[in-house]
């Protein structure tokens, strides 16, 4: 593979990871994966949550693609984009692990944007949480952050059709 091309990978499928991240966390984690979603919703002190599972998932994924993409391993069967594929995961897990565990719930530094994108992000997130259970909710992203206003909209509209129910404070 050329440069170009394998920039174009890493590029591509780090930005393929934000569709995917979405449909897992709409699909999976509030739908039949919530078993494990369930406390990153709910207020607890534990370092650790099972949903810290799902990042042990999206590094077996990158794993995988690294894995399939060496010759190493897979000898002359390797699929070199494999390992682009596999680094372009990585690298959204790193931005994942910074924006939504850092900087939206502070659990490894305390920092409150006061504009720009950064703050879109943290009150985007934060209105993902306004919902109590798995059902309804907005925001499913984790890099691409709507509209606030927008979001606010939709939840309301949500709950006066008894689609989500809405922690207090947003009413």
């Amino acid at each position: 593979m050329s440069l170009l091309t394998i920039i174009l990978t890493v590029i591509a499928t780090f930005f393929a990871m934000e569709f995917v991240a979405w449909s897992a966390h709409k699909y999976i984690m509030h739908g039949w994966g919530w078993g494990w979603h369930r406390d990153h919703h709910e207020p607890h002190d534990k370092m650790f949550e099972k949903n810290d599972l799902y990042g042990v998932v999206g590094a077996a994924m990158s794993i995988s693609m690294f894995a399939v993409g060496s010759p190493m391993i897979m000898g002359a069967s390797a699929w070199e984009p494999g390992t682009w594929i596999g680094l372009g995961i990585f690298f959204y897990g790193i931005v994942y692990t910074l924006i939504h565990d850092g900087l939206v719930h502070q659990r490894y530094f305390r920092w409150v944007p006061k504009r720009g994108y950064a703050k879109r992000l943290v009150q985007s997130h934060k209105l993902h949480h306004a919902t109590i259970g798995k059902e309804g909710g907005v925001s499913f992203g984790f890099v691409i952050a709507r509209d606030p206003a927008v979001l606010k909209q939709e939840l309301k509209a949500q709950r006066a059709a008894g689609i989500a129910v809405v922690r207090d404070a947003l009413n």
